[in-house]
């Protein structure tokens, strides 16, 4: 029997400003470029993100989560979260791109810091440490 086990979690964001999104996650955060497979007249890159995980939550924990990161329920259905270090200090990279930023950098209940920006296309990021 093959094993069935899921062995990647691939966050696929259909952009309409590629070069921005790149810049954003690749050049600013430092996200590492891996080999792709592109299609004739498209582009695409790859980024590791080191460990990912599947985070689901119901409505009462979204709320709760931009209660503690913002003040009150902002996100959509999908926000992207950065576990990185440095947390203030890559903040204020994205702030220096234009990127919107909905918080700034926060001590959380759960003694982590964290910040939350809003991307070109509309989606919210989540940095934490």
């Amino acid at each position: 029997m093959p094993d069935a086990t899921v062995h990647e979690l691939r966050l696929v964001l259909t952009v309409q400003d590629f070069d921005a999104s790149v810049r954003i996650f690749r050049d600013v955060l430092g996200m590492a470029e891996v080999p792709a497979v592109t299609s004739p007249g498209g582009r695409v890159a790859i980024l590791e993100a080191g460990t990912a995980t599947l985070e689901l939550a119901d409505e009462s924990h979204a709320v709760y989560i931009d209660d503690v990161e913002v003040g009150h329920r902002c996100a959509g259905p999908v926000r992207i979260a950065l576990g990185l270090g440095a947390v203030a200090e890559h903040s204020q990279r994205l702030a220096d791109t234009g990127l919107a930023v909905v918080a700034p950098p926060t001590i959380t209940p759960f003694g982590s810091t964290n910040s939350r920006f809003e991307l070109p296309d509309g989606l919210q990021l989540t940095l934490f440490g």
